[in-house]
């Protein structure tokens, strides 16, 4: 967890009532968050986040939207580009399973499995940043770039050099 960009929240301090959480990264947190998100730049970020609390099912509600605008290197042509990303996500908390307990749970390979709630808090800004993580792609590109390969031996020159072919000269 890190201290930054963390909004900790106490489950226990929760009313049935929605609740609307609107977190802003100021130029500290988003130096702190281009070193976690492991990118050239974070040039904003913002995030809205829903809570609904059901005490009779157990269960915490969470969804909303992270928006952010990173500075990323192309994997192909080396340069930096922008990028905007607007992600929505939903999921819940189970307020009483333990890691036992869903680790025992029959699940399908389609079931929804709840994420579970340590020491009684969540920290919505890990929340967020961990929603925009899993959007970001893993090489990133500029829109419309492709990488081409072209080898720098023609066909004649790869199969000699095959270890492989001494070995078919041996078959004949």
């Amino acid at each position: 967890m890190q201290k930054d960009f963390s909004y900790p929240l106490n489950i226990d301090e929760l009313n049935r009532h929605e609740h609307h959480y609107h977190l802003q990264a100021d130029a500290l947190q988003l130096k702190t968050l281009t070193t976690i998100l492991q990118v050239e730049n974070v040039k904003s970020f913002v995030a809205d986040i829903y809570l609904k609390l059901d005490i009779k099912q157990h269960r915490l509600d969470i969804w909303g939207k992270v928006e952010a605008e990173l500075e990323l290197k192309s994997v192909i042509s080396l340069e930096n580009f922008i990028k905007k990303y607007e992600t929505p996500f939903a999921y819940y908390f189970d307020t009483e399973a333990t890691y036992k307990d869903i680790k025992e749970m029959e699940q399908g390979i389609n079931d929804d499995v709840p994420d579970v709630i340590e020491n009684g808090k969540i920290d919505l800004g890990d929340i967020a940043i961990e929603q925009l993580a899993l959007v970001m792609e893993d090489y990133p590109r500029r829109e419309g770039e492709k990488f081409y390969f072209t080898s720098e031996f023609d066909e004649e020159t790869t199969r000699r050099a095959n270890p492989f072919a001494v070995l078919q000269k041996l078959k004949k």
